[in-house]
């Protein structure tokens, strides 16, 4: 580190002044039995004190933290500028709005490179710095600037993978540093990664966010910017890819909340700091200790004993009794060690040569438990010896636990695994079996580490400097068993339960994640009539139709299993043809299966002819509670809300995501143990990944609702409600730039949400054309209001829309962010393209023709731009009219026919669609009520679809599979398959 000459010199005082700490608080401790202890720490560490930072250096934090928000992060950005290596290239802040630059891996093949490069030849350059706007650092002329836009049409990007790509057995963002860059192999530096936090630790946060998510410290050294500067993740996936080495969303969400983990130890840890020296209980020692947390755990372990209110530990009432000094000359200098001095007859905890050897234990096994190097030599040990999780049937268990939820626990019943091995859902089923008092759990380390701590701690770290008395040594062994198991076990046991809870949450967080996203982006089902049929019996069934468009025609409820299905069937069928309907799409809940056998009994008959009806299973998770909700009662409020639910089912088929972003992702029900883990966590990413969906799909700004508008990369519940009303005074808005004319609507929010609005363009033709005078005369009468405003220099000035301003640009309906329409424009002039063809045949024939000619990096060097930017532009142009993602995703399987259970028998190959994902396997809807299971052993690389470039092996909701019947067990509704491949 470059500090470590300083912390040389400034550490040689702390230990005498800790010896002045230690006579007055010996002095003290008569006074008060609650006294708490002081740190201290051998001479043989003194040696390795240059490692550790001042004792004065939390001083200048204090000043900070009273700051408000604004000036903090105005501070943050001037110090991440100051705190960049000198190695690599820093331009002046007149080339940037913030003043604060990314780290970039080289990109020789774009030609990219800086001009500042030339005029410092002593700077590598292996590392290029840009700009958030992607600006040429010494251009001022805004056709020359590159910008960092990439490409997110998933439909480009897969064929660009390969099948090197596939990672067996493991999510998409654990591939990381095995990915390729698209620009080139990056770079990796050994510095100019320092960022400045508000709180600074012994260990550096790039450093450990490296380590933790195994990303290269250069990206996350940019990520920890990105976000500083409020970048959304959907924005920085799409737009920021190159200066992250093209993670993806899922990889991003995980790096941001590991982020937030380690501030928030280190927020933690200063705040305890901050107590601990008001109430003077800080010491040198002790600072160091905390400052070297990592996680909460082991903060809570080295502040634990000095929290106000607690009764002190054993070593703390030996110190107390003043055996520390004892204790001390135990390790450095044994020779004169007379313990005999320090009996004292009528004093408890001295009155017999027992009580004083136990007492100096106690204070050395509190030594050994808080060191740092004995800490990190015993984890070292675990890492290398098999450390088994335990699970048994509590003894108690049965007298006051029903029968049944201890049989759902009887796989834990006696169960023992490696914790290196032990998979994510078992951790999660042996946490709630503790929970619930019907498991005991226990972690089981050999006695190997045990043997080996031991032996290290006497005769390396804790060796005292001279010859021992054999009754000296036999105390030094006693206090090394006794930190051991007294002190060093249980805190290893906390931390590995901890670890293992951490990570299975994490993972189930995840999960749930993934098959959220993966249901949001079903294909949606465009120009059907639908009707929608919530399912019930005493208070019949729930019937909606709606348009192509979603609106509702017709609403009504039949009693279908009450013995009026015939009469019933006649009002379906008159429905039916008077709207010209032939979908209906049944929600799976109570009488779900009684209802789908009674419409493919009519369909079977050819009842409903001419109509050649077919019918869908839908989930109906959730729909009871948004028709009760708010946002319901504004958007259907005449309409009872038992048939709003109806309305929801035949909706959640025509407009997956548009439909399911009104319902609370975690009532959506794709997720794994979602009520055991951290609520704040689960709503947290999954608030992001509908964020991620909305704006990759992307919006019609004129047409959207404003729920849909609300989780637009940017946008926000009040910026979405003040779109909508500018919308509804001023008409529909013409092109990207009128956004900025929203009140609240800033240029960060712009920046965010820009690249994901789209516009119809033909909508905004026709509506030109046909206001074309009154556009006119609006134009007047601004300029004239212009003027006005100028006279009258006292009053506030109005935004005021130009003209300019009401003028559609093609390229708004493309995914191209308006920071590179200037490299767009250059590229049509290129090709000899017109702006008008975007998306036409003509316009792809051109771009396919330069590209072969020139290949991508070439012309993305002669625009001065990067491959990323030019890839998305690429895809812009070419991509018809109307484009949608979600056309690459599984549409609901519709069908006429129903099978049932005792139909099923062993190697019967049937269809089905993916209902939900877990670590142990996936569930199958076959059509039969119940779901089957695809364990996850039989779900192999050669069995998935080669064309959708899986990265993992996981399957998502949503999904058609063919599946084989391995076991059918009827009686408890088990029904295990095999799959074949996927459709």
């Amino acid at each position: 580190m470059s500090s470590l000459p300083r912390r040389v010199k400034s550490e040689a005082k702390p230990f005498r002044s800790e010896d002045d700490e230690l006579s007055s608080f010996l002095n003290l401790s008569s006074e008060s039995e609650e006294e708490e202890e002081e740190e201290w720490e051998p001479k043989s560490k003194i040696a390795k004190r240059p490692r550790l930072p001042k004792k004065n250096e939390p001083k200048p934090k204090k000043a900070a933290v009273p700051r408000s928000t604004v000036a903090r992060k105005r501070v943050k950005k001037i110090a991440i500028k100051e705190e960049l290596d000198v190695s690599l290239p820093i331009a002046s802040a007149e080339g940037s709005e913030d003043g604060v630059h990314l780290l970039k891996p080289k990109e020789e093949d774009v030609g990219t490179n800086l001009k500042i490069l030339n005029k410092k030849p002593e700077v590598p350059k292996k590392m290029q710095l840009h700009s958030f706007q992607g600006r040429n650092l010494n251009s001022s002329e805004s056709d020359e600037k590159p910008s960092t836009s990439v490409p997110v049409v998933e439909k480009q990007v897969k064929h660009e993978q390969t099948e090197e790509d596939f990672t067996f057995d493991e999510p998409p963002f654990k591939r990381i540093k095995s990915t390729t860059c698209l620009e080139g192999k990056p770079v990796k530096h050994a510095g100019g990664n320092k960022v400045k936090e508000e709180f600074e630790m012994n260990w550096d946060i790039v450093q450990a966010l490296s380590e933790r998510t195994n990303v290269e410290p250069w990206v996350c050294a940019n990520l920890i910017r990105l976000f500083q500067e409020e970048n959304t993740i959907p924005f920085i996936a799409r737009y920021r890819k190159e200066l992250i080495n093209n993670l993806e969303a899922d990889a991003l969400r995980e790096i941001q909340q590991t982020l937030e983990e380690l501030r928030t130890v280190a927020k933690k840890t200063h705040v305890m700091m901050q107590k601990l020296k008001k109430e003077g209980k800080l010491s040198g020692g002790l600072s160091t200790a905390l400052l070297n947390c990592r996680t909460l755990e082991e903060l809570d372990h080295v502040s634990a004993p000095y929290k106000t209110g607690s009764k002190g530990t054993k070593a703390q009432r030996a110190k107390q009794l003043g055996l520390e000094p004892a204790a001390l000359a135990l390790l450095q200098n044994p020779m004169e060690l007379n313990l005999f001095s320090y009996i004292r007859p009528n004093i408890k905890g001295l009155s017999t040569i027992q009580e004083v050897e136990a007492g100096v234990q106690h204070i050395l096994a509190d030594m050994f438990a808080k060191d740092k190097d004995t800490l990190d030599f015993v984890r070292k040990l675990c890492q290398q010896r098999c450390i088994c999780i335990q699970s048994a049937l509590a003894k108690a268990s049965s007298k006051n636990i029903n029968e049944k939820d201890i049989d759902k626990f009887q796989l834990y019943h006696e169960f023992s695994c490696n914790i290196k091995n032990i998979q994510h859902h078992q951790i999660l089923a042996i946490n709630r079996g503790e929970n619930l008092k019907i498991l005991t759990v226990k972690v089981s380390i050999p006695d190997g580490v045990k043997n080996e701590f031991r032996w290290w701690c006497v005769n390396e770290r804790w060796r005292p400097k001279h010859f021992v008395k054999p009754e000296l040594m036999r105390i030094l062994q006693n206090s090394v068993e006794d930190a051991y198991k007294r002190l060093v076990y249980p805190l290893l046991c906390r931390e590995f339960r901890s670890k293992l809870t951490s990570d299975a949450e994490k993972e189930s967080v995840m999960m749930f994640g993934r098959n959220l996203r993966q249901l949001l982006l079903t294909s949606p089902v465009r120009g059907r009539t639908l009707m929608g049929v919530d399912p019930g019996y005493k208070h019949g069934c729930k019937l909606a139709i709606i348009s192509p468009t979603s609106q509702i025609l017709h609403t009504d409820v039949v009693y279908l299993h009450s013995g009026q299905g015939f009469r019933e069937a006649e009002k379906i069928k008159r429905h039916l043809l008077q709207y010209n309907c032939s979908t209906i799409v049944i929600g799976n809940g109570t009488a779900c299966r009684e209802t789908e056998a009674y419409f493919a009994d009519l369909i079977m008959k050819k009842y409903f002819a001419p109509l050649d009806v077919v019918y869908c299973i839908v989930s109906e998770a959730g729909a009871s509670i948004y028709s009760v909700s708010p946002e319901a009662s504004k958007e259907m409020p005449d309409l009872d809300p038992n048939l709003r639910s109806a309305v929801s089912i035949a909706r959640r088929v025509q407009d997956p995501l548009a439909e399911l972003v009104k319902i609370e992702p975690k009532h959506i029900g794709v997720g794994m143990y979602q009520h055991d883990v951290s609520q704040t966590l689960l709503k947290a990413t999954l608030d992001s990944v509908v964020e991620e969906c909305v704006s990759f799909v992307g919006v019609d700004i004129n047409i959207c609702s404003e729920i849909l508008l609300r989780h637009i990369a940017g946008l926000n519940a009040n910026r979405a409600k003040n779109i909508i009303e500018w919308r509804e005074k001023n008409g529909p808005f013409i092109n990207r730039e009128q956004l900025k004319e929203v009140k609240g609507l800033g240029p960060k929010s712009f920046q965010q949400c820009a690249g994901f609005i789209r516009f119809n363009q033909e909508y905004i033709k026709t509506f030109c054309s046909s206001k074309k005078i009154e556009l006119e005369s609006h134009a007047l009468l601004n300029k004239a209001g212009a003027q006005v405003a100028k006279e009258n220099q006292g009053k506030k000035r109005s935004k005021l829309t130009s003209g300019a301003s009401q003028q559609p640009n093609p390229l708004d309906q493309t995914c191209i962010h308006p920071e590179s329409y200037s490299i767009a424009m250059r590229f049509l002039s290129f090709i000899g393209g017109n702006p008008n063809d975007i998306g036409k045949p003509d316009m792809q024939q051109k771009v396919n023709a330069v590209i072969q000619k020139e290949g991508l990096e070439g012309v993305a060097k002669r625009l001065n731009t990067t491959v990323h930017t030019l890839q998305l532009i690429v895809d812009g142009l070419t991509q018809p009219e109307g484009f949608d993602i979600r056309t690459d995703f599984d549409k609901p399987d519709f069908k006429r026919s129903i099978v049932c259970l005792e139909d099923l028998s062993v190697g019967t190959v049937l269809t089905g669609k993916v209902e939900n994902a877990t670590p142990f396997g996936v569930f199958v809807d076959i059509g039969v009520g119940k779901a089957g299971l695809i364990p996850v052993r039989n779900i192999t690389e050669a069995k998935l679809s080669k064309v959708k470039k899986r990265r993992s092996l996981g399957l998502g909701p949503g999904e058609r599979v063919e599946v084989k019947v391995l076991n059918v067990d009827i009686p408890r509704l088990r029904i295990t398959l095999d799959l074949i491949r996927v459709l």
